[in-house]
């Protein structure tokens, strides 16, 4: 009767300890879930507050630059705080224009283009590239472009705490990142070849020194240099519980390009429509 009972014991013991185990090999992510999961969740993203530092390098070194965002997907609306300075952009109002609250003279505001040298003077990317739609498309042709090779390519390296959140730790190797040879087409620029090839507008700019700015005028039949990836490294931390980069390490052929680094992230926040407009009470436009 005893040993029946202790049997019975085992059995329900043994029973228990091999469900537990089912489950976690079953909740055991890989690498690729991870990534393919983590363009999902860019998808579903429709609004994000948080705090941004970024590293890029420009023509004279590293700049350096850190902003409080609030961002809205559908319609899309900006708005950034930046030491002192304030941007708002809002689709299809002002003219397309950003509204600029400078920190310095000429102290009054100022309507700018988004995609002048005024507002972007040497940085990598614009207010269009805000949020993570652009980096997940880059990534989403990536995994597209190496088809079966995924593992070749991307590694889980494991966890890591990254700004108080754990994160998953995946890291890129375009082993075969080069440059080569683009033929330019008809009424082509900079910046659309760029997104043709899903690679950064500075980095052809960099390469190819005849060019000043991103305004130069490209004539078809022209040959220029474009990277092959849109870098050679990336070392990536996606937050376990929203799924999305926490910090993104970017590097190419000279070590390290850009550097973007999330903290205080709220995903899906409810965001006043009046947060969106210069009037907004705790704005100073």
């Amino acid at each position: 009767m005893v040993f029946a009972k202790l049997r019975r014991v085992i059995g329900i013991f043994t029973l228990v300890v091999f469900n537990l185990l089912a489950f976690s090999q079953k909740e055991e992510m890989s690498c690729k879930d991870i990534v393919l999961k983590t363009l999902k969740s860019i998808e579903d993203v429709k609004s994000l507050k948080y705090h941004l530092k970024i590293t890029e390098r420009g023509k004279k070194g590293f700049n350096y630059y850190e902003s409080a965002v609030k961002f809205q997907k559908k319609p899309r609306k900006i708005y950034l705080y930046i030491k002192g300075i304030e941007v708002l952009w809002v689709e299809g109002k002002n003219k397309g224009k950003a509204l600029v609250k400078p920190n310095a003279f000429p102290y009054f505001n100022l309507n700018l283009d988004p995609l002048g040298d005024l507002m972007r003077q040497d940085q990598h990317h614009t207010l269009n590239e805000m949020g993570y739609d652009y980096f997940g498309s880059v990534i989403a042709f990536s995994v597209q472009k190496i088809g079966n090779k995924f593992d070749d390519f991307f590694e889980l390296v494991g966890e890591e705490k990254i700004n108080g959140r754990m994160c998953y730790k995946v890291n890129i190797n375009n082993k075969d990142f080069s440059y080569t040879d683009y033929k330019v087409g008809e009424n082509e620029s900079i910046t659309s070849i760029a997104r043709k090839l899903h690679i950064c507008e500075y980095m052809i700019l960099e390469t190819n020194k005849k060019f000043k700015d991103y305004f130069d005028i490209l004539k078809p039949g022209e040959i220029i240099k474009v990277p092959t990836w849109y870098c050679k490294k990336v070392e990536m931390y996606i937050d376990k519980f929203y799924f999305l980069p926490l910090n993104m390490k970017i590097e190419d052929d000279k070590g390290l390009f850009e550097e973007y680094n999330y903290m205080f992230l709220q995903v899906n926040p409810k965001i006043e429509d009046a947060e969106f407009t210069r009037d907004y009470k705790d704005y100073k436009f």
